[in-house]
């Protein structure tokens, strides 16, 4: 008895964050440090609201991320469980089937040496678990819902990490 396709597990993207603050020096080695990893040109991101504590103004660019989808996003997903030992607490896991876990210095990153120019930067890595037919949900055209049996829950997505990565899921 063959499984449904539609009800497989799969890793629909895997973002890679640095939140440095600030903006300037940091930021661009923030950038550097992804381009490695990933290959991929970073995305600036933006401060969303004011925070004077920290001198931050909406609008200020406080970190860079890189989406990969794909073959790559299973190769640095790969590697970059690797670096954490291929042990992710329970806690990194929310109700709708999406991971996050940290890296917390990228020389543990596989193939990685380190760089003065960078320093020491860690990074996280955020990945989102879907199925099949999720695309309904964000196309333009005839969008639609999603059944409840038909989202991944945690403990489907706790299974999927340990048969697909072999992660330990630690309490």
């Amino acid at each position: 008895m063959t499984e449904n396709p539609m009800r497989t597990v799969r890793v629909e993207k895997v973002t890679l964050n640095i939140g440095v603050g600030v903006g300037g020096e940091p930021l661009e080695r923030a950038k550097l440090l992804l381009n490695r990893i990933t290959g991929a040109t970073p995305v600036v991101t933006l401060a969303k609201v004011r925070n004077p504590t920290f001198r931050i103004k909406k609008g200020d660019p406080i970190g860079v991320k890189v989406t990969l989808r794909g073959k790559k996003a299973y190769e640095v997903l790969t590697n970059a469980l690797k670096a954490v030992n291929n042990t992710i607490p329970e806690k990194s896991f929310d109700r709708y089937g999406n991971v996050s876990f940290g890296v917390k210095e990228y020389i543990d990153y596989p193939g990685i040496k380190y760089d003065p120019d960078i320093g020491i930067l860690g990074f996280d890595v955020c990945v989102t678990l879907t199925r099949p037919g999720t695309r309904v949900k964000y196309r333009r055209r005839a969008r639609s819902r999603i059944g409840k049996k038909h989202r991944v829950t945690r403990d489907e997505a706790i299974d999927y990490m340990k048969k697909q990565f072999n992660v330990n899921v630690e309490e």
